[in-house]
């Protein structure tokens, strides 16, 4: 039934199927930022929190009763680490996206999305018609020219905080567009919330920035948190809203609670040790630094290769013959292929060391 799609991919070099990948390999491919997926102890941690409760799966929706202790429990302490008024947990980090821009955009509003938002941003843009404006990349100029051709109704924008295959910091000029025309700015931070900031709470703290009202925070548990799942920070008034309206909350499940309750003992601990973390990451990134004198703001490491079929044979020569793994990350991901290197934590700093040097 569709072969000759299937066929078209692979002539591309742009076929994709599911590995289990040896676990021999040195993981540079993972977005395990802080190498907290195979952390035994916090493992163990959030086994005995669940195990406290005598329901331990989240059974419904969040809106009949499928909302656990360990739900608010986890809503409240990322709330209050990252100075937001309220918290809601999602499923994932492509529901948290639907939700915000499928929901936030009524009839007059008018979004305003980086181009290069993440395909979950982008699929929700499907929903809403002539409602959406996309801005060159990271460009504040340009979406300052066209915020100013919108007179009426609410303007809502949309960034990442780390741009997820460039490693690109979000303009902080952007920020500050948000605040001179209204505008509810929605900030991904799935690749910034425990890599950058002094406490590694991600852009807002990097920059120093009190959140405000019209500020929306959203991100994913299964990056530097170790996990699965995602959150929203926001107003109260936004948090009741996407209850209200937000279709993939509604009328999902609810987020797994070990899930959580794992996303949670990870948090506090990179609450705790965010000095250690913090050193652990300048340590990579002036490796990188020193290997190939590229200044690196956060955990992504993108390497420009010609054609899909190069990225494809480099990524298979440095796992067959040296025992790394790294992405090769392709069309429609990227609009060039790039070998994507993450400088984890759970990786050692030798083993980077000599991953750096075959480029």
């Amino acid at each position: 039934m569709y072969q000759t799609e299937l066929n078209a991919l692979k002539k591309a070099n742009r076929f994709r199927q599911r590995q289990i990948f040896d676990e021999e390999l040195i993981d540079f491919a993972s977005n395990d930022y802080l190498g907290l997926a195979n952390n035994k102890k916090q493992f163990k941690k959030a086994v005995k929190m669940v195990s406290q409760y005598d329901i331990h799966a989240p059974k419904a929706s969040m809106l009949v009763n499928g909302y656990h202790e360990i739900h608010e429990g986890f809503e409240r302490t990322l709330s209050f680490l990252n100075g937001f008024e309220k918290g809601l947990v999602v499923g994932s980090g492509f529901l948290a996206n639907m939700a915000l821009i499928e929901s936030l955009v009524r009839k007059k509003d008018k979004l305003f999305i980086d181009e290069e938002y993440h395909a979950s941003g982008m699929m929700a843009t499907g929903l809403l018609g002539d409602r959406v404006v996309k801005f060159r990349h990271n460009s504040a100029n340009d979406l300052e020219e066209k915020l100013k051709l919108h007179t009426v109704g609410r303007k809502i924008i949309a960034v990442e905080g780390v741009y997820s295959m460039s490693g690109e910091l979000c303009s902080r000029d952007i920020f500050e567009l948000a605040d001179k025309y209204n505008a509810i700015l929605i900030v991904d931070e799935a690749h910034s919330s425990g890599v950058i900031g002094d406490n590694l709470l991600g852009i807002f703290e990097y920059y120093g920035i009190k959140p405000q009202e019209n500020h929306i925070k959203m991100g994913t548990l299964g990056k530097a948190y170790g996990s699965y799942g995602a959150y929203i920070l926001a107003s109260a008034q936004i948090i009741s809203f996407l209850e209200n309206r937000g279709k993939p909350i509604i009328y999902s499940t609810a987020p797994s609670v070990f899930d959580t309750a794992l996303a949670l003992v990870n948090i506090e601990e990179v609450s705790n040790e965010s000095d250690k973390f913090k050193k652990e990451i300048i340590k990579r990134q002036k490796i990188v630094k020193k290997s190939l004198d590229i200044d690196l703001k956060s955990l992504i490491l993108p390497i420009p290769v010609p054609t899909n079929e190069m990225a494809l044979k480099l990524q298979e020569a440095l796992m067959v013959k040296k025992g790394y793994l790294v992405g090769a990350i392709r069309q429609p991901t990227v609009s060039k292929p790039i070998l994507r290197i993450i400088p984890r934590l759970g990786s050692s700093k030798k083993a980077l060391k000599s991953l750096l040097n075959h480029f």
